[in-house]
């Protein structure tokens, strides 16, 4: 398993089997090749859900058929890390001369599923199942295999999207997660392991469901489908589809004591996945709009104690300054109801909606301000707190702010140079095992001087560096380093 949190007593379990482990429009607008939007494109998608008596039909053959095709184990292949998250390098390199020599370690394994969106091989797989992964194989239900590109991830909602050099593949329709209702049917179909596909059934028990599985992430988006159709270790990234063999999300955890199912699991809505792999695609980062923000559920205690008249939404308790929100009028105090006409009943559901839009983006917000409903117009904005395109540069994908230091601390560390690691997230520098304060001094023995240092050293050799610093409390450390 790639990752295991405790929540209430329960383990919840991310599914990458065990360690041993609207399209981009220009070019996706294409009939042939856009992200899974045909809703003819099987036989499942002209299903009706009702025999003709007007029962429900629960003879899935047809749904599942359509699907397994479409659905593909991922194996992947990583380099060992120790204890600190370094890569295993030779102890006595140093000595020498050769600091940045590794040893001679087996890889370790993961397995996990993944779904075709496109007919020219486009796979959407969950982040972890692929985190850190040195090679990507993908192999088809028809047993063929190919090396896969990684073309992008989003920890905050645990997705990556992956390209293979194949053609008229088949692929799965996209269906919509706001249609899917609490008790209706659902498949869950993964390949795990290599050892052919897997379909089960079950009904949705749950929706906007918030696990807390993505709590090291600054901004997860957790929003899921819970099902009581039984997923196991290797199913992750599987497809979660409706009785018309429609995608509806990307199977990504489940809730157990044992590592193996126990009645609940858990998918991402298929709504926000289409989001997020139309801009890995396109920009090769995720597109996040914030609100600006800082909300809590309402419950009776809470309505009581601040003498509210209503327990419908989501109560606004602080605002970004000067961002979305504030600058379209909303105020502390006031209960969000509604996106673009859509409920918002909890936390989840909140960031579910915003979490479709892209900086630039306009909001209908409702809310209610003293028993009053009022609409207001909110623009989305970056982390950045503006409206432009984040690109995916490579100080996106380190994944944190570097900053130079000063001489007073260049004198207390006994150092000639740095830059230090600040407002550490996701990345490669924290993938290292990187710990936020660390101050970089050196690049494969060159000197580090500046923020453009570490950029141009790191595009240079993207195949593997040695990084060299020190802590504030003068405790020296090695990371290997891959981009």
């Amino acid at each position: 398993m790639n990752s295991i949190k405790k929540s209430a007593s329960i383990f919840l379990l991310a599914l990458a089997g065990s360690l041993t482990g609207i399209g981009v429009f220009n070019y996706f607008s294409s009939p042939k090749s856009q992200f899974g939007m045909h809703t003819n494109s099987s036989p499942a998608a002209r299903l009706v859900g009702l025999n003709a008596n007007g029962t429900v039909n629960t003879d899935f053959s047809i749904p599942a058929e359509a699907t397994i095709p479409t659905v593909v184990n991922v194996k992947t292949k990583m380099t060992p890390q120790n204890n600190f998250g370094n890569q295993y390098m030779d102890p006595f390199g140093f000595f020498f001369g050769q600091p940045n020599r590794p040893q001679n370690m087996p890889q370790q394994e993961g397995s996990g599923s993944g779904v075709i969106i496109s007919n020219d091989g486009y796979i959407v797989t969950n982040n972890h199942v692929i985190d850190n992964a040195d090679n990507i194989e993908v192999t088809m239900d028809n047993k063929k295999s190919y090396t896969a590109k990684l073309i992008g991830t989003d920890p905050s909602t645990d997705l990556a999207l992956l390209k293979i050099d194949a053609k008229n593949l088949p692929f799965i329709a996209y269906g919509n997660s706001d249609d899917v209702k609490i008790g209706q049917w659902v498949l869950a179909v993964g390949n795990p392991f290599n050892l052919t596909s897997t379909v089960t059934a079950g009904i949705v028990s749950a929706k906007a469901r918030n696990i807390n599985i993505l709590p090291e992430q600054k901004f997860p988006i957790e929003s899921f489908i819970q099902t009581d159709a039984a997923v196991n270790p290797g199913n992750s990234g599987g497809a979660l589809v409706n009785t018309n063999g429609e995608l509806i999300g990307i199977n990504s955890a489940i809730a157990s004591n044992t590592g193996s199912y126990a009645g609940y699991s858990f998918a991402i809505p298929v709504n926000i996945v289409k989001k997020v792999v139309s801009d890995l695609a396109e920009y090769g980062t995720v597109q996040r709009g914030f609100i600006g923000v800082s909300i809590r559920d309402l419950d009776d205690e809470f309505v009581k104690e601040n003498k509210l008249n209503s327990l419908q939404g989501v109560y606004v308790n602080g605002l970004t300054k000067n961002g979305a929100a504030e600058s379209s009028g909303i105020k502390i105090g006031d209960i969000i109801t509604k996106i673009n006409g859509v409920d918002i009943k909890s936390t989840p559901e909140l960031q579910e909606q915003v979490g479709r839009y892209k900086p630039g983006d306009k909001l209908l917000v409702t809310v209610l301000r003293d028993d009053k409903e009022e609409k207001l117009n909110v623009v989305l904005r970056n982390k950045e707190g503006n409206t432009e395109i984040v690109k995916n540069d490579i100080v996106s994908v380190l994944g944190a702010t570097l900053q130079p230091i000063d001489q007073a601390e260049m004198r207390k560390l006994r150092i000639a140079s740095g830059v230090k690691v600040k407002d550490l997230e996701s990345g490669k520098i924290k993938e290292a095992g990187i710990k936020e304060g660390f101050i970089i001094t050196s690049i494969d023995n060159k000197a580090v001087e500046t923020t453009d240092d570490v950029i141009n050293y790191l595009k240079q050799n993207k195949a593997g560096v040695l990084v060299e610093g020190v802590y504030a409390n003068g405790m020296r450390a090695y990371y290997g380093f891959r981009m």
